[in-house]
């Protein structure tokens, strides 16, 4: 079996096994993170009802305009500030992190710093 089938099966894993315990509500959503190797998506998601309340991603024509170039970890931090800002305006401020599987640091601890500096808690 390839390496990377076994990194994928185990963060599938782990994922299952952070999933078991995190549940969104609507007065609590899930923000769940996807790290791929180019891009980072964020959504904050109702799981009583299955409905996506708000959601950004690295591949938004906005991120674009707000850095030229950005590195992947500054997509991340712009990420996180968008879906922040787009929870807000949903009426969403206090959220439950799902990193997704993935270890809380680099891109996925950018990503939610900078959401927590932009309204949301958790």
């Amino acid at each position: 079996m390839a390496k990377t089938n076994l990194n994928y099966l185990a963060r599938k894993r782990r994922h299952a096994r952070v999933r078991k315990n995190v549940n969104g509500t609507l007065n609590q959503p899930r923000l769940n993170v996807f790290r791929s190797l180019n891009h980072i998506y964020a959504q904050v998601i109702d799981d009583t009802k299955g409905v996506t309340l708000a959601s950004a991603s690295s591949l938004d024509t906005s991120i674009k305009v707000l850095a030229e170039k950005p590195s992947k970890t500054e997509q991340a931090k712009i990420v996180g500030k968008l879906v922040a800002e787009r929870a807000l305006e949903v009426g969403v401020t206090k959220v439950v992190f799902d990193r997704g599987g993935y270890k809380y640091h680099g891109r996925i601890k950018a990503l939610a710093d900078s959401s927590r500096e932009n309204g949301l808690k958790f």
